[in-house]
């Protein structure tokens, strides 16, 4: 019997994440073709989680770039059909809420391919946000829905979606679990800036519903620069142009600083007083290193963090940041949220029940 193909198709950071503890346990079953769109496209949001994280290079790097919404998912789907139609994958595996989850979603449902999701049935709720739609739209033509919470089974059931659907983990808590040590022993991100356990916050800032509003990008710069701490912030490419597109200015207290490889970025969280954050991903690996959380968004898919007490919704409001990060400071167990971290382990063995 010929092994089965998965193509696997990533394109940002939070993907390479969630596909490494992934990828390592489909290297016992099938043969995976590793299929990089190019979303995030240079060194520090690419290559470097590619080498840390010990991910063999992509088969294929469509290098597509940044554009439009549109634009750039358009030009996914046109690429990614030609390499499914040379591949002929068994599966077609994509992850999260991206455009290229879309993109790679789309482009297997029209080659009539079979679409594993892997962080199915995340609602936000705000079909404002491009994720929203992304992660919708995947979850109602995808096959195998691979879920990391029990609020994200019953998302999808309320949708109407339970067959193929399945509550495994979350892959991230894989990757965390497996990556921490290495970074404690590899990283000298806290020599190199000066910094001490405890005495600094760490902000980051990825999200169009952020970065595309001067108005709302305005009020985050004012709200770090009112914490009365220093705060570390590695600037995404994007939040970095349009920073400069609309000339806004960062207090003194805040030091801007290009992005920061996987395990400095563990280890900037795992030694900050404070996360500030629209990103979902750090959300919970600030909830695993028990870290308080403010998310700088007004709804949050990974509502297990708000509910346990270690994550807060302030938006973009300059008061409500100053405010929790002075007067609130969670305490307590950190219940064991999101699975064992064996998620890739059992979406392995589903994939190879799936496709005998």
């Amino acid at each position: 019997m010929s092994t089965k193909i998965i193509a696997t198709i990533v394109g940002a950071r939070p993907q390479f994440i969630k596909a490494a503890p992934v990828s390592r346990a489909l290297a016992t079953k099938f043969k995976e073709v590793l299929i990089h769109t190019g979303q995030h496209y240079d060194y520090a949001m690419s290559e470097v989680f590619f080498a840390e994280m010990k991910i063999r290079e992509p088969d294929f790097n469509l290098g597509i770039g940044s554009g439009r919404q549109g634009e750039q998912t358009g030009r996914m789907l046109m690429e990614l059909e030609k390499v499914i139609d040379s591949v002929k994958p068994d599966c077609v595996l994509v992850y999260g809420d991206t455009n290229s989850t879309l993109a790679g979603a789309l482009a297997a449902a029209k080659a009539k391919v079979s679409i594993a999701h892997v962080e199915a049935g995340l609602r936000s709720y705000n079909r404002a946000m491009p994720e929203e739609i992304n992660r919708v739209l995947s979850d109602h033509i995808s096959d195998l829905l691979f879920c990391p919470t029990a609020g994200a089974l019953e998302n999808l059931a309320k949708e109407g979606i339970a067959k193929g659907v399945h509550w495994v983990g979350d892959v991230m808590y894989d990757a965390f679990l497996y990556d921490l040590e290495p970074a404690r022993k590899q990283s000298q991100i806290m020599g190199h800036l000066g910094l001490k356990k405890g005495e600094y916050a760490l902000a980051t800032v990825h999200r169009a519903g952020n970065t595309d509003d001067p108005l709302r990008m305005r009020a985050i710069l004012e709200g770090l620069g009112n914490l009365g701490t220093r705060v570390v912030f590695p600037v995404h490419p994007r939040t970095r142009k349009m920073i400069g597109e609309w000339s806004l200015q960062g207090s003194t207290n805040i030091l801007m600083i290009e992005p920061v490889g996987r395990f400095d970025m563990l280890v900037l969280q795992e030694n900050a007083n404070c996360i500030l954050t629209d990103s979902g991903g750090i959300q919970k690996e600030a909830y695993w290193a028990g870290v308080r959380c403010i998310t700088l968004r007004e709804e949050t898919e990974w509502v297990e963090t708000v509910s346990a007490g270690w994550n807060r919704l302030a938006g973009v409001d300059p008061q409500s940041m100053g405010t929790l990060f002075k007067t609130w400071h969670p305490k307590g167990e950190r219940a064991p949220l999101y699975g064992d971290g064996h998620a890739a382990e059992k979406i392995c063995n589903i994939l190879s029940d799936s496709h005998k």
